[in-house]
């Protein structure tokens, strides 16, 4: 019998190289359908851009259309050129409905109240205000993408960058921003040219601040108290929670600004801040977004906000998120800035100031308006001041946030002018103030923390989709970081980022350092859940694969408790399911995703009467080792997403929940070895090879991801990955592109389900057909499972369901299911007594009474 790799180089002549890629053979003499190509493979200073900036081209912005990468909840998503054409083609009779939804087909949706505008119109450089909230906080219109404005431009706009800008916004409003903001630079009456400094020193303060373990033994009579400002978004109330009570003491203070995405954090944040006099939140809410002006804004105005706060005597303003964490008690903390209570402390970026300058962009014009970063062209530096910055976490002492918040000498004003058209301006605007005002030998260059840089995999362009610059962010911490918090050079009380969903070990081991063990046998210690869905949120919160996947979850959970009580005649444990889901919660054990939790409504039909029940799904085992095993093995790992996160090396899309319109990743993780070439294929649910190509592996090389551009829709069913080497398989995985039975939340309608759940058109995932292959690779098309593929794309109602859930099942179990309250159901534990379930007891993140030590942890 003639090996794969012989029939190949016989089965390659066949094949016609496909246009518009150069083919190109590799050493197994197989064309593939794209260039053999190196995949792109994943492998400390104190500010969001690279270090090699200058070898970055930040001239080619994305197009507003373009995904977001990291997207951590399961919401409606921006649209891509294919997936726009095929959502207008099944929409075009529903347009009206649509505008009831309040939603375009234009709009970046996962943004959902965007920011109001951001410039003042006056042609008076003396009334331009730029940090009033009112000013900041409104909802944004969306017109069409076609150049309009309420009022003619004032000048002729020829600058590239802000054309560019004009042409990639979808917001008239925000045009209309952009060409103001543009003509009245233009015309000199935007940017400061001259600025005073106040600061009697040459050059910067340096003072050394020393750290003695010791130290908090000797508490001074007069301790400092501290306004930590925690300022949250996202989904991760309980890891908000657990570090909250971290850094709670009642002689403290705490005022929290949840962004104004973020509504079922904003409930669980009001609940919780409720019980404590001490613990405020803003009345108040900005969209703030990565590098964008709006987060300094929204440090100003909590500034003013707490200065106004006559019944909180605080003495420190310190800025944190829900990826902190601290790394000292609150007692070493109070300590030291008592011993320090006139500095302020913030990391500066420690180079060359021209190259910062160049690097972080200050010497370019931006503007936020459509929960984006605009550039519009360059600007000067105003002469007579030092411009310096670093880290966008600081302490501040209360005479200098005072100076910041109510000044109006020609310094701070100016300086707020300046930094609201300024890119990440919270990593310079306080530096700068501060090194050019009379506190400037106040200034020690220590924030206080340990940030968990990586630039090799942090400084991926990943913000390009929200800012016309390329960023870096920070590494999450892993067990294997903790020596770092404890062997610093300087002193340090906080550390940053963390993560659960990614490492939850590392937290604990903190936690357990800085407050000792829980007792032997408290739950949940190794448990994490997040959030997905509340019914709050409403259905529209979710995209139309994750509510037809939830639902479908649902009825699995249904069908589990029915075939856990047999009884003849006995309807106990059978229900009838009703309505949407009611919350959905991602489940973490010892580090691992477990799946989902759903909680549901559902009719017992034995007693007629609504229950509430919790079903825990958990993804079956897709990826398999060739049997029997190759020689070849350095492939550890292979999966299928969407959302890779090549920073952290994960898919940010938990559990890979995909449809028709999703354009899915192929993410390999390797082992150490020599230098190969292994090649994919990606096999669809009726044997149609959709793709294959060629990967080089390096040596060194750790983890590769591609996504092939398939043609859209997907057909629905559960497809095949198979890796080869030498044309000799070496493993498989597989993945499920579900069905629809929802459209816009709305039950699916035939005309749409046959036009979404059919395949592309004549099966023509690429210009090229792979036919040739099948025989080879041993995958027989039959025309009886393409007849039943086509049937399935016209079901609709009960039958539908049907369907999708024989295709869930298969690749997700329901592995158990409990009971919210009461049930007639004998076997169905109650959920609060289940170690899995949502609502069980979590002590590591509940919040309880404040201790006599003042603490809550």
């Amino acid at each position: 019998m003639e090996n794969l790799s012989a029939l190949g180089s016989r089965c390659n002549n066949k094949i016609e190289p496909p246009s518009p890629y150069t083919s190109l053979e590799t050493q197994d003499g197989y064309f593939s359908h794209r260039p053999k190509e190196k995949m792109r493979t994943d492998s400390n200073n104190e500010n969001s851009v690279p270090k090699d900036f200058e070898t970055i081209d930040n001239s080619n912005f994305a197009p507003r259309t373009q995904r977001q990468k990291h997207q951590s909840e399961l919401v409606k998503k921006p649209l891509s050129k294919q997936k726009e054409h095929l959502r207008k083609k099944l929409e075009e009779e529903k347009m009206k409905e649509n505008l009831l939804l309040g939603k375009n087909s234009n709009e970046v949706v996962q943004f959902s109240n965007p920011l109001g505008k951001n410039s003042s119109n006056s042609n008076n450089l003396k009334e331009i205000d730029r940090f009033p909230t009112e000013h900041l906080i409104q909802k944004l219109e969306i017109s069409s993408p076609e150049l309009k404005y309420d009022q003619p431009p004032k000048c002729e706009v020829t600058g590239k960058e802000a054309i560019s800008a004009m042409s990639r916004t979808k917001s008239q409003q925000c045009r209309q921003e952009i060409a103001d903001v543009y003509c009245q630079h233009k015309l000199g009456k935007l940017m400061p040219e001259q600025v005073t400094r106040f600061c009697a020193l040459e050059g910067k303060a340096n003072n050394n601040v020393q750290w003695d373990e010791d130290s908090v033994e000797y508490m001074p009579a007069n301790p400092v108290r501290i306004a930590f400002v925690l300022v949250v978004h996202g989904r991760a109330s309980r890891q908000l929670q657990r570090m909250f009570k971290a850094i709670y003491h009642k002689d403290h203070f705490y005022y929290i600004h949840v962004d104004k995405r973020s509504n079922y954090l904003h409930r669980q944040v009001l609940q919780f801040a409720s019980q404590y006099p001490n613990v405020r939140v803003t009345s108040w809410r900005m969209a703030t977004i990565w590098g964008g002006a709006s987060l300094l804004t929204t440090y100003l105005q909590t500034m003013k906000d707490l200065m106004e706060m006559s019944d909180w005597p605080w003495d420190f303003f310190i800025n944190l998120s829900a990826a902190d964490y601290p790394i000292r008690t609150n007692d070493q903390l109070v300590a030291f800035l008592s011993r320090y209570r006139d500095m302020n402390f913030l990391k500066s970026h420690g180079r060359d100031n021209a190259r910062f300058i160049r690097k972080q962009g200050l010497d370019r014009l931006f503007l936020e308006c459509d929960t984006h970063m605009w550039r519009l062209g360059d600007r000067k530096i105003p002469e007579g001041i030092t411009v310096d910055g670093g880290s966008d976490w600081f302490l501040l002492n209360r005479k200098f946030v005072e100076y910041v918040t109510f000044s109006s000498d020609d310094l701070v004003t100016k300086m707020k002018r300046f930094y609201s058209y300024t890119l990440l301006p919270a990593e310079s605007f306080f530096h700068t103030v501060l090194e050019n005002s009379p506190f400037c030998d106040s200034m020690v260059d220590n924030n206080l923390r340990i940030t968990n840089w990586n630039r090799k995999l942090g400084c991926k362009c990943q913000y390009k989709h929200i800012v016309d610059w390329c960023g870096c962010s920070p590494n999450d911490f892993k067990p294997a970081d903790f020596h770092r918090f404890q062997q610093t050079a300087r002193p340090t009380f906080f550390a940053r980022k963390f993560e659960a969903v990614v490492n939850q070990e590392v937290i604990g081991q903190l936690d357990y350092f800085l407050y000792g063990n829980y007792p032997p046998g408290t739950p949940g210690l190794r448990s994490y859940w997040e959030n997905v869905y509340e019914e709050p949120d409403g259905p529209g919160a979710l995209s139309d694969v994750a509510l037809t996947m939830f639902h479908s979850f649902s009825r699995l959970g249904l069908r589990r408790a029915e075939s856990s009580f047999h009884a003849a005649g006995d309807n106990s444990c059978r229900y009838y399911p009703m309505g949407h889901p009611v919350s959905i919660h991602l489940y973490f054990l010892a580090d691992r995703f477990q799946g989902f939790l759903i909680r549901h409504h559902a009719t017992n039909l034995a007693v007629s009467k609504l229950e509430t029940l919790e079903t825990w799904v958990m993804p079956k085992k897709v990826f398999k080792i060739a049997s029997p095993p190759s020689d070849f093995g350095r492939l550890q790992f292979t999966e299928i997403g969407t959302e890779w996160d090549a920073k952290e090396r994960l898919f940010r899309n938990f559990g890979g929940l995909l449809g028709p319109t999703d354009e899915p990743v192929g993410m390999q993780k390797w082992g150490k070895g020599p230098n190969v070439t292994v090649t994919v294929i990606w096999v669809d649910p009726i044997n149609v090879i959709a793709a294959t190509y060629d990967i080089l592996i390096e040596s060194s090389a750790e983890f590769t991801h591609y996504k092939p551009p398939l043609n859209l829709p997907l057909r629905p069913g559960v497809w095949t990955i198979k890796i080869l080497h030498h044309w000799v398989q070496v493993a498989e995985t597989k993945f499920l592109i579900t069905p629809l039975t929802f459209s816009n939340q709305q039950p699916i309608k035939q005309e749409e389900a046959i036009k979404l759940h059919s395949g592309p058109p004549k099966n023509a995932y690429m210009e090229q057909s792979f036919q040739g292959l099948n025989p080879v690779l041993n995958i027989p098309v039959s025309a009886a499972r393409a007849d039943q593929a086509q049937r399935n794309a016209g079901l609709v109602g009960a039958r539908l369901d049907a369907w999708v859930d024989s295709l869930v099942s298969g690749v997700w179990s329901a592995v158990d299911v409990c009971s919210v309250g009461p049930s007639a159901c004998p076997v169905l534990q109650g959920c609060a007594q289940t170690a899995w379930s949502s609502l069980s007891p979590d002590p590591k993140s509940e919040l309880g009474p404040v201790k006599p030590d003042g603490r809550l942890r």
